[in-house]
């Protein structure tokens, strides 16, 4: 079922929101006193193709995030608000990663509700000491956009949680995705406030803001927009569950780059957008990209780090050694298990339990020896899945401290309140092993911190009596459906949901030698060390510099309404090619040449029928019947179809099948390519191209007398890509000594002879205009696809290598607003036949001889 979508913005946004009218002066870089701001003009707030000059400010990141890196209370005896920095954020830590020099603002919610007569000198008080601009939700707003949206609908669908029943998660609601909308709305009016589109760099973060880049796009073309994701992304599968599925895709494509943890993710997001929006994929210099409407959009992928010096420094604090102390006596003779987690259903706190217990039926020896101390942080979300998992959890740790325990020993120990930094480090450093179970998780970075704490520094060595060069081990078990896992090579990887195997992980973890603990750490702590989140924000940053390299040497148009809008990024000299503009050349000139492909120029691809409707017919009969034109059919298609369908068009020549087949008029007979006449290949090619279209379900093999084709536009997207990249590589190899070039495009792989294309074909023909006694002065070419590219290519290089005196109007013309060859473009099929229509309106047509090109071409051929 296709997705609802909404064709104006304003009907997504609850009523008032949009009332609110965006600042149209930037903000001034330093607020330097309540109520002064600035003369600073950074941008037009309507010239989306503004060429602007930068401003000359240097360099600013604007990260924007659901949530601000602040931590806000309220004195009670002064009422008024305090606010710190929150040195665990993540948008805290990355500014490491940028130069000393870099200006940044975050922009993002306090974690807590500001009254509206307090917003304005809360937002003040931000700005000039945290760099901060806050985005003050309403109330019921938040709660719908972020309990409700977010975390009942987003999160679920994103961790492969589908509500199946009303008692598995919640159905989708569509006022909670206005909701959703209306919030990421204020997130991008809060950065248009603060931009400078021609300096900064824009980073959004996470799934709470996937479309607010189109928010940004439509207001700033050219806005140098990165995106990164925390999540994992679901496969197209479970994706395409979702009813706003295509809006969502085509916010997170106005980014330049797009970042995710894991190649896995990104796979998921690249299938999407092939199976959903059509798009295709390909690597550029070891970088992946989308071609989107002429914009190229970067896949990203590198998992995030942790900050070494605040994990480090926190280690140093006598409060860390303090409790190390009173763990290690409190557990002393036993070794200790950790596991660290947030509760939620995704976890796999539960399972872990099991495994344990099993662990301690498949090993009594080892009951009273080993202890699982569980971490439990508070829930981020709310419902009944956050109840229903906390109530499996306790009751599991329970049966299972009931059974194996005794009145001295827990096997188990819960710790689900509030737990301090230096208490947390503290069991990192002292755990022998670490374990996260989690069924699916987008990075987790329990396993970093705990390989980080189990290092040490010189100063808790000291404080704990260790001697400098003790050997440093750690053992780490972790879920393979966590982002984190494949940078973890020496962790052991396991399926949560297989309990036996969880328990022989464990048991591995408990007994192997210390050399080999030893080598495993050293091996994790090189790489976490090396890619900290310093390291992760640099190489982001580089790779979005690198991506908005080429923002100002491209025109730009907006097209689309509401959430479907995107940019059209195109060569400064492509333009649209309009009826007034060309048939001023065209009654002035004396002889002319025109060029047709048929499949997506004068038939539209979509149409079931590919005989021309009546209008075609008119025009090309119109055109063809002035002594003045030569008017030809450029197709792939073979010469019988195009004969039956061209029928009416007595004066219309046609290149069949790339051109290996000419025909100058109806009463012609078809002339063959002299390149070559061995088509003995096709007798390989046919069995193997078979072979594949059994094994493909939906492809097809299409025979032309000159070429065999093996299409899968029908079948699956992904299998059908792969299989085609399969066939090609196996035809090339078969075929490396036969006179045939083995080709792909869109949905094809076609085999055909050497020096065949519709480059050849234009080529030729205009090749015998030329050298006639009436050479051309006015050319049209007109095309949709790649082969007419060619097309494109070979009239241009005829034109500019031949003897003429007078170089001939040239108006070479692509089907649809994309990267091209050709100087014009014309949006579809419509446009075609009206431009064509505007030449045979001012045409002379009258009855015909043979042209001195035809003869030419004939007495050349026989």
């Amino acid at each position: 079922m296709a997705s609802k979508s909404c064709t104006n913005l304003s009907e997504m946004v609850p009523d008032g929101i949009l009332e609110i009218s965006p600042t149209t002066t930037g903000l001034p870089r330093v607020i330097k006193a309540p109520g002064i701001v600035s003369n600073f003009d950074g941008y037009s707030s309507t010239d989306g193709d503004s060429d602007a000059m930068s401003s000359g400010f240097c360099e600013r990141k604007i990260l924007v995030a659901n949530m601000l890196p602040i931590q806000a209370k309220k004195d009670p005896q002064t009422g008024k608000w305090c606010f710190s920095q929150d040195e665990d954020s993540i948008l805290l830590q990355m500014k490491d990663g940028f130069s000393s020099d870099t200006e940044i603002l975050y922009v993002g919610s306090l974690k807590v509700e500001i009254d509206a007569s307090e917003q304005e000198e809360v937002a003040q008080k931000l700005l000039e000491e945290f760099n901060c601009v806050p985005t003050f939700l309403p109330h019921d707003l938040q709660k719908k956009f972020y309990l409700g949206f977010c975390k009942q609908q987003l999160w679920p669908l994103f961790h492969y949680m589908l509500p199946m029943c009303p008692d598995h998660g919640d159905r989708f609601d569509r006022s909670l995705w206005q909701a959703y909308v209306s919030a990421n709305k204020i997130f991008a009016d809060k950065v248009m406030e603060i931009i400078s589109p021609e300096d900064d760099y824009v980073w959004v973060h996470d799934y709470h803001l996937m479309v607010l880049p189109t928010f940004l796009r439509k207001r700033f073309y050219r806005v140098k927009l990165g995106f990164f994701l925390h999540s994992p992304f679901p496969s197209s599968e479970i994706y395409r569950t979702l009813p706003v599925r295509d809006e969502i895709l085509r916010g997170l494509l106005n980014c330049d780059l797009i970042g995710f943890h894991t190649f896995d993710y990104a796979r998921h997001f690249l299938s999407c957008c092939s199976r959903m929006l059509g798009l295709d994929y390909e690597s550029k210099r070891g970088h992946i990209g989308l071609d989107y409407f002429g914009r190229t959009v970067y896949i990203k992928i590198l998992p995030v780090g942790v900050h070494m010096g605040r994990l480090e420094s926190v280690l140093n604090f006598p409060s860390t050694f303090t409790k190390m102390r009173e763990i290690q006596e409190h557990f002393k003779g036993k070794k200790l298990i950790l596991g660290v987690d947030d509760m939620d259903i995704f976890k796999g706190i539960s399972l872990k339990f099991l495994a344990l217990e099993q662990l301690f039926l498949q090993n009594s020896e080892i009951r009273g020896k080993v202890v699982l101390v569980q971490i439990v942080n508070p829930a981020r979300g709310s419902g009944k899945d956050v109840l229903e998992a906390k109530k499996e959890t306790y009751l599991t740790a329970k049966r299972i401290n009931e059974v194996y325990g005794s009145d001295n020993y827990e096997p188990i120990i819960l710790i689900d309140r509030h737990v301090p930094r230096y208490e947390k480090s503290a069991y990192y450093a002292l755990a022998e092993c670490c374990i996260v179970n989690a069924v699916r998780d987008g990075m987790n970075l329990v396993p970093y911190k705990y390989i980080v704490c189990r290092q040490g520094t010189p100063k808790m060595d000291e404080a704990m009596g260790l001697a400098e060069d003790t050997a440093r081990k750690s053992m780490l078990v972790v879920s393979e459906f966590i982002g984190c896992s494949p940078s973890l090579s020496g962790a052991i990887r396991v399926n949560p949901w297989d309990i036996d195997a969880v328990a022989d992980a464990l048991s591995l973890a408990l007994t192997m030698s210390d050399s080999e603990k030893q080598l495993r750490h050293e091996k994790h702590y090189k790489y976490v060390k090396s890619h900290d989140v310093a390291y992760w924000a640099r190489s982001f940053t580089q790779d979005l510099e690198r991506s908005c390299r080429d923002h100002y040497n491209k025109r730009c148009w907006g097209i689309g309404l509401g959430l479907g809008f995107r940019v059209v990024s195109l060569s400064p000299g492509f333009r649209k090619l309009v009826t007034d503009y060309i048939v001023s050349p065209y009654k002035r000139t004396k002889r002319r040449a025109i060029f047709l492909d048929y499949d997506g120029t004068l038939i539209p691809e979509t149409s079931i029928s590919k005989k021309p409707s009546p209008e075609v017919y008119a025009v090309l009969n119109a055109l063809s019947s002035d002594p003045k034109n030569t008017v030809f059919i450029v197709s792939g298609r073979g010469r019988g179809p195009l004969s039956d369908w061209l029928a009416p068009c007595e004066w219309v020549g046609i290149a069949a099948e790339h051109g290996y087949f000419i025909r100058w008029k109806k009463t012609d007979d078809w002339e063959t390519s002299s390149l070559t006449s061995d088509l003995d290949w096709k007798n390989t090619v046919e069995p193997i191209m078979s072979l594949y279209k059994e094994a493909t379900d939906g492809s097809t093999i299409e025979y032309k007398e000159s070429a065999l084709v093996w299409h899968h536009q029908d079948a699956d997207p992904d299998f059908g890509s792969c299989q085609a990249k399969e066939l090609l590589d196996h035809l090339e190899s078969v075929l490396a000594n036969e006179p045939v070039i083995v080709s792909r495009g869109q949905h094809i792989v076609e085999v055909k002879p050497q020096g065949v294309s519709k480059g050849v074909a234009a080529e030729k023909v205009l090749s015998r205009i030329i050298n006639s006694d009436d050479p051309p002065d006015f050319v049209m070419c007109a095309g949709d696809d790649r082969s007419d590219e060619d097309m494109f290519e070979g009239i241009l290089s005829t034109i500019s290598s031949s003897s003429l005196q007078t170089m001939p109007e040239i108006f070479a013309c692509t089907v649809g607003r994309k990267p091209s060859k050709a100087k014009y473009f014309l949006d579809d099929v419509g446009d075609v036949i009206k431009i064509l229509q505007g030449l045979a309106n001012s045409s002379c047509p009258k009855s015909r001889s043979p042209s001195l090109a035809q003869i030419a071409f004939e007495s050349t051929f026989l």
